[in-house]
């Protein structure tokens, strides 16, 4: 037994904040904005708009599509890095508003790698029993930004992504998922101030430090190989090659990356599932709101073989391997 996706949903906020809008607000550019990220626009919650509203949204997308009813879950993991509070976990909140009787409910911190981390926990839980599994990615990135820094407050979004996974019996599902981490490259994409090494106080905001900090021409060169890597260890875990690939789906961070990614591995950008454009990075909720999208309007069929790939804070990278 393996487990599958049965179904998928996703969720963006109404307000778009485009790359003219930010001109407004900090010393940038349309034109130097889509030629270094191919970012033009994002969404942005609303004021009282949480990583759980977003979340709910998703979910019951995904629950619909996959004809599973909430009470017949046994499991919620969520993958943010921006859930609405430390405690409780931002899973609990949305298996309370679900209606998820029986479902226990827990959140993963893994950043943009959040959510193959998360199908990772859901197939282990399926292949040793257990029915439904709910796994989203929801961000709420504005709460983090500094929109005063131009080399960060251009790049994310908020959004949210869900996919019901339960078990299957064929040849379609999950083949494997390949898990990273490198501690040592943990200041690379961080938010240094908010929790017990540097707890909420006066100086720790104006000093900035509730907010996202990237070193990001270091960052770029890393995630190139480690994209790379994650998507050769997940077609040669069964023995198939690149030409076996009918669809990447990769964290959505910068169109260069994913450019450049597509180069090294000779995968057409054309096999590559990419809306950045409209959403920017959206951390872990990149990867399920690309998958639903790229389901919905069809691109993803019955019997292709698709790629997950992500890399993010930690330094963690990831990958996953399936047959739809």
């Amino acid at each position: 037994m393996r487990s599958r996706i049965l179904g998928t949903g996703s969720y963006a906020p109404k307000q778009v904040l485009t790359n003219a809008d930010l001109e407004t607000m900090v010393e940038t550019s349309d034109s130097w904005i889509v030629e270094r990220t191919g970012i033009r626009e994002r969404r942005v919650a609303a004021p009282g708009e949480a990583c759980s509203d977003l979340g709910v949204l998703a979910a019951q997308q995904a629950l619909a599509d996959a004809n599973v009813q909430a009470s017949q879950l046994d499991l919620i993991v969520v993958a943010t890095c921006t859930g609405d509070s430390p405690l409780p976990s931002t899973a609990s909140l949305i298996q309370h508003r679900l209606g998820a009787v029986k479902a226990a409910a827990c959140d993963i911190s893994a950043a943009c790698c959040g959510f193959v981390y998360g199908l990772s926990v859901a197939d282990a839980y399926v292949r040793t029993g257990y029915r439904y599994v709910l796994v989203i990615g929801a961000e709420v990135m504005s709460s983090i930004i500094d929109w005063t820094d131009r080399n960060t407050c251009v790049l994310f979004g908020d959004g949210a992504g869900a996919a019901v996974v339960g078990p299957t019996e064929d040849d379609h599902g999950i083949l494997s998922l390949h898990l990273h981490s490198d501690g040592r490259l943990s200041d690379l994409i961080c938010v240094p101030g908010g929790g017990s090494r540097i707890p909420p106080s006066e100086r720790m905001v104006i000093d900035r430090l509730p907010f996202i900090k990237m070193r990001g021409n270091e960052t770029f060169k890393i995630a190139v190989k480690t994209m790379e890597d994650a998507v050769r260890e997940a077609t040669s875990a069964h023995g198939f090659g690149i030409d076996d690939v009918d669809w990447l789906v990769p964290h959505q961070a910068n169109v260069r990356i994913l450019k450049a990614v597509g180069q090294r591995l000779r995968l057409p950008l054309e096999r590559i599932a990419v809306n950045l454009t409209r959403y920017g990075n959206t951390s872990a909720a990149s990867i399920p709101l690309a998958l639903d999208e790229a389901v919905k309007n069809g691109t993803i069929q019955t019997g292709h073989v698709v790629v997950m790939a992500a890399f993010g804070s930690g330094l963690t990278w990831a990958s996953g391997i399936m047959r739809w």
